[in-house]
């Protein structure tokens, strides 16, 4: 059977690019019911998001039609499903008939390429310019047998190692440093109620604007482990141990610490910003924060997370900033502040096999510079 597959020549067209998007540019496939004939792969790390591979017969013009209307409805859906705001799609026809007449191109999201052998993709503009290297990788030594087993072998071993990735990012980790967060903002709280020192301990270490300006700097991080009730304690310290272990366990300890510290600043400079010679103290802006990497993470991994963000995170967030503009005695600039921080610090810090040195680059300039700006608002314009 193996034979007789490496013989039809679209079959074999249909294998070596499968072989190279899957393991050279590291396209996935895309589940989709109810589609035959063709197979639809997705990057959205790529220009190009959305390759697919038609080797069903498209005989004239009204069939091209619907194909291009079915294909616009399913990548709407797509966009959907990945908070994508642009995607455009490369559609490779195997088999596209001589009574096609119109223009094949003429919407630039959706490329379209007529390729009934490998002599079509050489020449090919399109290609030149989105896959330049795509004619050569196509090109093997092999043929017949030889080819197929090279080919699957290649694609399972390429899955395998995406799937071994995976479960180790996504594995349950111990996560140590959250825990050791929880027992300090503990510590902050019940030590000095028992001695009988906790409003003595709040006004020494609290954020506080006048205290700050006047050069008590300390208090912009120290603030943030403290908390005005048990209540308040218990809420961060929870929302600290759900939100924390995941950003500690997805991205590693050390920038789990940077994005909680970075996040916690931004937090209590934007509070002193508008809070006045009102202190404040609490997690919430580096727990903010947290959930702002979180975030920055899930959309880089949208495909598994993408519910997750859209019917969990999101609201959640949204829910708390709401409140924090109805209710009173809620620091909502320390939550803004540390929200921003928290996804432009991740940014900076880079999600491993994800995130361009560039991008890296493009978000260490961007922390700096949102970190100066409140700085200079905390200090310079709130001190006036």
């Amino acid at each position: 059977m193996e034979q007789e597959l490496m013989n039809d020549k679209k079959n074999v067209l249909t294998m070596k690019l499968l072989h190279y998007f899957i393991t050279e540019k590291n396209y996935n496939p895309i589940i989709l019911q109810g589609v035959e004939n063709e197979i639809w792969l997705e990057n959205l790390e790529e220009d190009c998001k959305v390759v697919r591979i038609v080797s069903g017969y498209i005989h004239n013009d009204e069939q091209f039609d619907f194909d291009i209307f079915k294909t616009k409805r399913i990548l709407k859906k797509i966009k959907k499903k990945t908070f994508s705001l642009d995607m455009s799609v490369l559609s490779i026809f195997l088999d596209l008939g001589d009574n096609i007449t119109k223009e094949i191109n003429d919407n630039p999201k959706i490329m379209c390429i007529n390729a009934h052998d490998e002599s079509d993709l050489n020449k090919n503009e399109i290609l030149d310019k989105v896959f330049p290297d795509l004619s050569k990788k196509i090109k093997y030594s092999e043929e017949g047998i030889e080819l197929f087993m090279k080919i699957t072998n290649d694609i399972n071993k390429h899955n395998k190692e995406d799937a071994s990735r995976l479960e180790k990012l996504f594995k349950s980790k111990v996560p140590y440093l959250t825990y050791i967060l929880i027992a300090i903002n503990c510590i902050f709280f019940f030590v000095p109620l028992i001695l009988g020192h906790y409003n003595f301990v709040v006004d020494l270490l609290c954020v506080h604007g006048p205290s700050i300006r006047a050069g008590q700097y300390y208090r912009l991080i120290t603030g943030i482990f403290l908390h005005g009730s048990i209540f308040h304690l218990f809420f961060n310290c929870y929302a600290l141990y759900v939100i924390g272990s995941q950003i500690e366990s997805y991205l590693g300890k050390i920038k789990f610490l940077i994005i909680y510290f970075f996040s916690g600043l931004c937090g209590s400079l934007l509070s002193i910003t508008f809070g006045g010679a009102v202190a404040s103290i609490g997690a919430s802006g580096a727990i903010f924060g947290l959930m702002g990497a979180l975030c920055y993470f899930g959309y880089y991994y949208r495909i598994y997370l993408g519910n997750v963000l859209k019917s969990q995170l999101i609201p959640l967030i949204a829910l708390n900033l709401g409140l924090g503009f109805i209710m009173d005695g809620v620091d909502n600039a320390a939550h803004i502040g540390g929200l921003v921080g928290g996804v432009i610090i991740t940014k900076a810090l880079g999600i491993k096999d994800k995130s361009h040195n560039s991008d890296k680059v493009n978000g260490w300039i961007i922390s700096l510079i949102f970190l100066a700006f409140l700085i200079y608002m905390a200090f310079v314009m709130a001190g006036k």
